[in-house]
């Protein structure tokens, strides 16, 4: 059980045996198709200088850091004396640490002050000292040009909360600015998980106190198995300051403004009669079970597993979804990026999110809180993350070396949590030191309810393919309790291969990001070759979702650019079924330079950014001046 399986790398590109040969071309021609905008036109020859095909002006950004601190540009060699072999260039791997982090800052100029933009009947509440603007006419003559005639949130709902600020207000505003209203108005459905205003000022000046977590941690501190308490007591929340004698019960019936969440469903106290659950502690068998067997999970994916993709998933027939890892640490500060996270959308009926901290104390008074504030089917715990930033905390990967700290965590959370508790690993650390085998015996018995295991270890990567040998050992070590798989699952055959080893589902991942369909293609059995103006109709669904989700003015716009452009550096690694002689394309494969059947489809095939920003523009109109993107991962970024 112990041993690693012998794992053979793949061929790291598609060889003339697997595409057709009628589609195969070279890069230079490639790019000179894109250029010609899908007209072909006489080939030339290759500049001089660079034999290879290979763009000269590649931008600062793309230059790699090499070991000993200087810098190389990676599309020109050094000069090579007589006799030597050239080195071999590195290969870029992990995040791209040299892409700028700048925040934009043209959204805060001329910004209109939210007082007008939400139509509220009340004066600015700051008056004189308001850092916006209050002339609309002023504000629109600075405002940039409309992106395109139709608004999505006004189609959709009738209304566009966004007003004069909407990138699209042409399709809503009247003849003298005023925002339009249709008849017949639908409700937007609510967004639930947010963070509540009272709650984030509470947690800011750590008025809160977790009681069932304080409880918990001290029997574990003192090598006591945490038992069941006699109340199920809530976090208290000691009065904000400059509010004294406040009602906590109209303060939640407090009717609520445009573009704020509603409260919370229970970091209050609540009014009204007291019922069983608000005294009597649910014990761990009368917890609700996680019933998920056979189901298609998808995988929590930082940056990109964002809400409006996971609602393109759902459509497509993903059965779980989980929200992207959050820091414990950051949302009991209360911040709102990290508690953004956690936002659940209507359609997501099967819903958990993904928690990382590397002791006990915060990761239990997380759970506790989360426990009394959001609606999720279940908690999961990330010992999978391989990134240095949470590796080296003791994050992550790093809690299978920390089994006492490991145990504190899952039986913490276990005891304050009233909904099941998950958790997500690795085979191990390094390569061919396998440790899940171990550990899953141990989790049995520690609470958890599930186990989710990737096929590689944090030294691989995605070196190699996923071991599913040692996935197979790790399901009788963990019976009778349920796991789950991940690794590799790019078509249904690699999913019934995956079903054969006798885990109890399946989680996807990387084949979510290169074809979002392939939930339906498992469940229907067959290989889907979608067209590349169905592709489009995605990522104008992505699009919508998008903007319904972070909004239609410039800020919301940018934001839904931003992650569009995230998940087409994945999506171009898509090969369409028609073009391939053998069946499936597999998940390690980097498909060579070819021409797809149309222009559209050669487009969504190309490997640069500038053409990811073309397709971009498509759906969200033209790119501001000066926009640079590039990728968050570095292998994405350096094609």
């Amino acid at each position: 059980m112990a041993g690693t399986a012998q794992v053979h790398l793949r061929p790291a590109e598609v060889t003339g045996r697997e595409l057709c040969l009628k589609y195969l071309t070279t890069k230079e021609h490639f790019h000179e198709f894109l250029e010609a905008k899908g007209q072909e036109k006489p080939r030339q020859e290759t500049e001089a200088g660079d034999p290879a095909g290979n763009d000269l002006d590649e931008p600062e950004a793309k230059r790699i850091r090499l070991e000993d601190g200087q810098t190389e540009d990676r599309q020109t060699e050094e000069a090579v004396e007589p006799g030597e072999q050239p080195q071999a260039q590195k290969r870029a791997r992990g995040q791209n640490k040299c892409r700028p982090h700048v925040k934009p800052t043209h959204y805060d100029k001329n910004k209109l002050c939210p007082s007008l933009v939400q139509e509220s009947a009340a004066k600015c509440f700051y008056g004189d000292r308001c850092r916006f603007l209050h002339d609309v006419g002023r504000y629109l003559e600075t405002k940039p040009a409309d992106l395109g005639p139709h608004c999505v949130l006004f189609e959709t709902f009738g209304r566009c909360p966004y007003g004069v600020t909407c990138r699209f207000a042409g399709a809503h505003l009247g003849p003298e600015g005023q925002n339009l209203v249709k008849e017949g108005l639908v409700q937007a459905p609510p967004i639930r998980n947010g963070l509540d205003k009272v709650l984030q000022q509470q947690l800011r000046k750590r008025k809160i106190h977790f009681k069932r977590a304080e409880q918990a941690l001290r029997q574990l501190s003192k090598g006591q198995l945490p038992g069941p308490t006699p109340k199920a007591t809530v976090p208290e929340i000691m009065e904000a300051e400059g509010a004294p004698g406040q009602d906590n019960c109209d303060a939640q019936q407090a009717p609520q403004g445009p573009g704020t969440v509603p409260p919370p469903r229970g970091p209050l106290r609540t009014c009204g009669p007291l019922t069983d659950e608000d005294v009597v502690r649910l014990q761990p068998c009368e917890k609700k079970r996680l019933d998920i067997s056979g189901k298609l999970y998808l995988a929590p994916l930082t940056t990109c597993g964002n809400l409006p993709f996971r609602r393109v998933c759902k459509r497509f027939g993903a059965d779980v979804t989980c929200g992207e890892m959050a820091v414990c640490i950051n949302l009991l500060q209360g911040q709102t990026s990290e508690w953004a996270l956690l936002k659940r959308h209507p359609c997501e009926d099967v819903f958990g999110v993904q928690l990382e901290g590397a002791f006990p104390d915060t990761m239990t008074k997380c759970a506790e809180l989360l426990n009394r504030t959001i609606e999720v089917d279940f908690v999961d715990i990330n010992v999978g993350c391989p990134i240095d930033l949470v590796y080296k905390k003791g994050g992550g990967c790093a809690l299978m070396n920390r089994s006492a700290k490991f145990q504190q965590i899952v039986r913490g959370m276990n005891q304050v949590l009233d909904v099941p508790l998950t958790v997500k690993l690795r085979t191990g650390i390094h390569e061919r030191t396998n440790l899940a085998h171990r550990l899953l015996p141990e989790l049995r018995d520690w609470g958890a309810a599930l186990v989710t295991l990737h096929g590689r270890s944090r030294e691989q990567r995605y070196t190699k393919l996923a071991d599913w040998r040692y996935i197979e050992q790790c399901v009788t070590a963990a019976s009778p309790m349920p796991l789950f798989g991940n690794g590799d699952i790019l078509s249904y055959e690699d999913a019934n291969r995956a079903m054969q080893t006798g885990v109890a589902g399946i989680m996807i991942a990387r084949g979510a990001l290169l074809k979002p369909w392939l939930f339906t293609e498992i469940k229907e059995q067959r290989h889907w070759d979608i067209s590349s103006s169905e592709r489009l109709d995605i990522l104008r669904d992505f699009a919508h979702y998008g903007l319904e989700h972070w909004g239609s003015d410039t800020q919301g716009v940018e934001k839904t650019r931003r992650f569009l452009l995230e998940w087409l550096s994945f999506l171009c690694r898509y090969v369409p079924v028609g073009l391939l002689e053998r069946l499936p394309q597999r998940i390690n494969e980097r498909p060579p330079y070819y021409l797809g059947r149309d222009y559209l489809e050669t487009l969504m095939a190309s490997q640069k950014a500038a053409d990811w920003i073309r397709i971009s523009e498509m759906l969200l109109g033209p790119v501001p001046p000066n926009f640079v993107f590039l990728p968050k991962h570095k292998a994405n970024a350096y094609k």
